[in-house]
């Protein structure tokens, strides 16, 4: 009588019952619309920046000579200052008044509520339409900014907000904070919701005041959280495009032209792909700096449990 083997269970079935492959099961719809959407437009963008492909031509690879035409252009040099000036500067303020409003909102305020929902406002309005009212406040002969500076009795005639160079500068970086802070606020709050009251308790019967305490307790333990924040607010300045398109196009004279309304100028408008494609390309070292800046520090044990690495 011949012995039975017994059937190997369908492989449906065997993934049910591990759980890593269960884990992957699960990942395999976002993994497929990363590859397609995220991957692919990655890897054709670096291979049009080695082409000299324009729209409606197809192109020829022609090695480094895009980003050789890039080293010796002052409009993409002038693009590099920008950026990096228009992310420092705007990610300082950000992270400086996001923290503070975020302590703010943390504190026994009547309306608390109210106040956090209210917060989130310039997040959540689309970008498009928070530009169109900044292009409104910052008009050159109707601008409502002017007309209460000049009623003020501050100022006799309209600021030039988007028509000199350095003051489009600070204008559009002033947009990109407000808009920007409620993010920051309300994670690095949510942040500030997990810190045990006792710590605090503690501190005060130990004689600290609300300085130390924030010093030696509050930023220690927000620390993770502040550089999870910073380095998703770097990103976000960093390629913002529809603020600058919308308000200022990269005027006046390119002084607020960034690496990424650059790269739509000279590859979509201007037709030239190869070149926009190099553009973008170049904008890939100072994001993953950002991103590997954030991750080596989270790594580090004294950052998460006070201690030494």
């Amino acid at each position: 009588m011949a012995s039975s083997v017994p059937a190997s269970p369908p492989l449906l079935a065997r993934l049910e019952q591990s759980r890593l492959g269960l884990g992957i099961l699960f990942m395999l719809p976002a993994a497929v619309l990363l590859l397609v959407f995220l991957t692919y437009p990655l890897g054709l963008g670096v291979w049009l920046g080695f082409t000299d492909e324009k729209i409606g031509r197809p192109g020829i690879f022609i090695g480094l000579e895009n980003y050789e035409y890039l080293i010796d252009d002052s409009v993409f040099w002038l693009a590099v200052f920008n950026t990096l000036l228009y992310t420092t500067v705007a990610s300082g303020l950000k992270f400086g008044l996001g923290l503070w409003l975020a302590l703010l909102l943390n504190e026994n305020l009547p309306f608390k509520a109210f106040f956090r929902a209210v917060v989130l406002l310039p997040w959540v309005v689309p970008t498009v339409l928070s530009a169109i009212a900044f292009w409104w406040i910052y008009d050159a002969q109707f601008s409502i900014l002017s007309w209460v500076l000049m009623q003020a009795g501050i100022i006799d005639t309209p600021i030039n907000f988007l028509g000199d160079p350095n003051n489009a500068r600070a204008s559009v970086i002033a947009a990109n904070v407000w808009r920007g802070i409620p993010f920051v606020a309300i994670t690095l709050l949510a942040g500030l919701q997990t810190i045990p009251p006792s710590l605090y308790e503690a501190a005060t019967l130990d004689g600290a005041g609300s300085w130390q305490r924030f010093r030696y307790v509050t930023f220690p333990l927000l620390t993770p959280i502040i550089a999870i924040v910073m380095t998703f607010s770097v990103l976000f300045t960093f390629t913002d495009f529809q603020l600058i398109y919308v308000l200022t196009r990269g005027g006046p004279v390119n002084a607020t032209h960034l690496m990424a309304t650059l790269s739509f100028q000279r590859g979509i408008s201007g037709g030239n792909l190869g070149e926009g494609a190099a553009i973008a390309v170049a904008m890939i070292p100072f994001l993953l700096a950002a991103i590997l800046f954030s991750y080596f520090g989270l790594q580090r044990r004294r950052w998460q449990q006070g201690g030494d690495n």
